[in-house]
């Protein structure tokens, strides 16, 4: 038993973490500590990666211009980690080939490009991913949507990640080694009650208000996280994040090569342009400060010409604002270093711990990055076992995330075992399939054998047996949360569609429920 208040309270019914937030680092660090055998609880507010987490430029990259701002420490941890990363999830992880064009009077100098990418090669134990090499652009199909200005690129290695299902792909191993995951869940307060910690969590949903004991609190609320030291925890004004937004715009498909371009610009910023889900263009990114409510963030019609523009500045054909079909944009909830402008705030993460002494600990995470998380995590972890006893070893770099279990350049052989199973799957829905869910996606299939057996159709090639499966597996509750982050299909299905499913998982909740 533990006394906490004087109210003896059983200890089968104390946590030993309470994890606030469900971005990218409240799932790994919960994903984490569960499988070290700690009891894990986390609370979001709203949907998992409904924040800045699936508002990325969705790479699991290096930081190229991080040397310029002297982070060898988080360069060198992060291209470590790309690596590690793909053979986690192979499925919505894999190698992107990155071309930088260069032509005389450029932002940086030839030699300057060449130091920083030889660094890039080899500070980060790089094994799998191609080296740098220098193009010819008067005879590669690269520059083929450029001007012609451009008579030189450098090509060099980086990943792209799915970033909403990165996030969910965590909480749901968490989820299934133990862990109790909540989404739409708000802690509404969160008190020491000696060597204890009382959370109070609110069903956004219904308003119920459930109690939760722990040993230790960790604060990774992400662009929240001083408004839960205010609100919740502290009850007094705190400031620890510089808050940044960067948006992003979506175009029809500018180019046809399957890598991506690393443009310069002349305010020293830089954007990447990325082939994106097949049919479209990502353009990005803008790094602004932001000072307002993180959940009404929107682009800007100056980011959106300021994008435009840039990109215009090398691709031949020029892009207009009129081009736009999708935009978003986030808030990096950047460590407070002082810097003098946005994109020189450091990238990198804070953990600190307040409390101890017999004084129930409190773990905030500042910062952080998606191709860092998994170390985030092992750090945070550190801190934790130093806190309220340690349990378990690190575990997490050799594992794999669900539907992960196959070899990390064994996607093309996945969607073949796919199809052979499969015989009634049209090639795009298929790799679709493998691209999402890895080796699960027959599981999600089923006994089906033809495509009247998926159920009813909601637009593209989302089928009632997928909506099902997001809705039992990836705690789904709504339209949103299937067509912008368990996968991408609001850019493919019209208004109408996308209201009929909502109708749909409205009506399948409030019958299971």
């Amino acid at each position: 038993m533990r006394n906490v208040g004087g109210e003896a309270v059983p200890a089968q019914n104390v946590l030993d973490i309470f994890v606030i937030g469900g971005g990218i680092n409240g799932c790994g660090i919960a994903r984490d500590a569960v499988g070290r055998g700690y009891s894990v609880a986390l609370a979001e507010m709203d949907d998992f990666a409904s924040g800045t987490s699936s508002r990325a430029t969705k790479l699991i990259h290096g930081g190229l211009r991080y040397l310029e701002h002297y982070e060898f420490r988080l360069v060198r941890e992060s291209l470590m980690e790309r690596e590690v990363l793909w053979a986690m999830a192979p499925h919505i992880i894999w190698p992107m080939r990155f071309v930088l064009p260069f032509h005389k009077g450029g932002i940086r100098p030839a030699w300057l490009i060449r130091l920083g990418l030889f660094l890039y090669d080899h500070i980060g134990g790089r094994k799998l991913l191609p080296a740098t090499r220098t193009l010819d652009m008067r005879r590669d199909p690269a520059a083929k949507p450029l001007k012609a200005l451009f008579t030189k690129a450098f090509e060099y290695s980086d990943g792209w990640v799915d970033d909403a299902r990165l996030v969910v792909l965590n909480a749901k191993d968490a989820a299934l080694k133990g862990a109790q995951i909540m989404t739409r869940s708000r802690v509404v307060s969160a008190d020491r009650e000696g060597a204890l910690w009382s959370v109070n969590v609110e069903d956004v949903s219904t308003g119920a208000i459930t109690t939760f004991k722990a040993r230790m609190l960790v604060n990774a609320a992400g662009p929240w996280v001083d408004v839960v030291l205010s609100n919740a925890v502290r009850k007094n004004k705190v400031h620890n994040v510089r808050l940044v937004q960067g948006s992003h715009i979506v175009v029809k498909k500018k180019f046809n090569d399957p890598r991506a371009y690393f443009f310069q610009n002349p305010d020293n910023r830089i954007i990447f342009a990325i082939p994106y889900e097949t049919d479209f263009t990502l353009i990005g990114t803008t790094d602004n400060d932001f000072t307002g409510d993180p959940k009404t963030i929107q682009i800007t019609e100056g980011e959106i010409n300021y994008l435009c523009n840039a990109a215009s500045e090398y691709f031949s054909e020029p892009v207009k604002p009129a081009d736009v079909v999708w935009t978003y944009s986030g808030v990096r909830p950047l460590f407070d270093d002082g810097a003098s402008k946005a994109q020189e705030a450091t990238r990198d993460y804070v953990l600190k711990i307040d409390g101890g002494d017999g004084e129930a600990p409190l773990l905030n995470v500042f910062g952080g990055k998606l191709t860092t998380y998994r170390r985030l995590g092992e750090h945070a972890l550190e801190k934790i076992a130093a806190a309220i006893g340690a349990k378990g070893n690190p575990w997490t770099a050799k594992s794999v995330l669900p539907g992960g279990d196959f070899p990390a350049t064994g996607y093309e052989a996945e969607v073949a075992k796919l199809k052979s199973r499969y015989p009634f799957l049209a090639e795009r829905y298929a790799r679709r399939l493998v691209r999402l869910y890895g080796t699960l996606a027959a599981s999600l299939l089923g006994s089906a054998g033809k495509t009247e057996d998926l159920g009813r159709h909601f637009g593209a090639d989302l089928y009632e047996v997928e909506v099902q499966w997001l809705i039992g597996q990836e705690w789904a509750r709504h339209a949103e949360d299937i067509l912008w982050r368990r996968t991408k299909l609001g850019l493919t299905l019209t208004q109408a569609e996308a209201d009929g499913l909502e109708d749909y998982m409205r009506e399948t909740i409030r019958i299971v429920a």
